[in-house]
C-alpha cells in the first residue's frame, strides 16, 4: 500500500508565535477530508513562515 502526499498550496507569511494553533486546529478539523496542514520556518528568513496544504 503506497501513501502519496500531494502539495496543494504553499504560502509564505510573516511568522507569529500563535500560527501553530491555527495549523493544529485545521489538522484536527479537516483530517477526515484527507487534508493535512504544515508550518515551517523559511530556511533563509526566520521571520517568515511557510504554510503548506497537503492532500493525503
Amino acid at each position: 500500500m503506497e501513501s502519496k502526499i500531494e502539495v496543494l498550496s504553499t504560502l509564505k507569511i510573516a511568522h507569529s508565535s500563535d500560527l501553530y494553533k491555527i495549523v493544529d486546529n485545521l489538522n484536527r478539523t479537516l483530517k477526515g477530508q484527507d487534508l493535512m496542514f504544515g508550518l515551517a520556518l523559511d530556511e533563509n528568513d526566520e521571520k517568515t513562515a511557510v504554510f503548506t496544504i497537503y492532500r493525503t
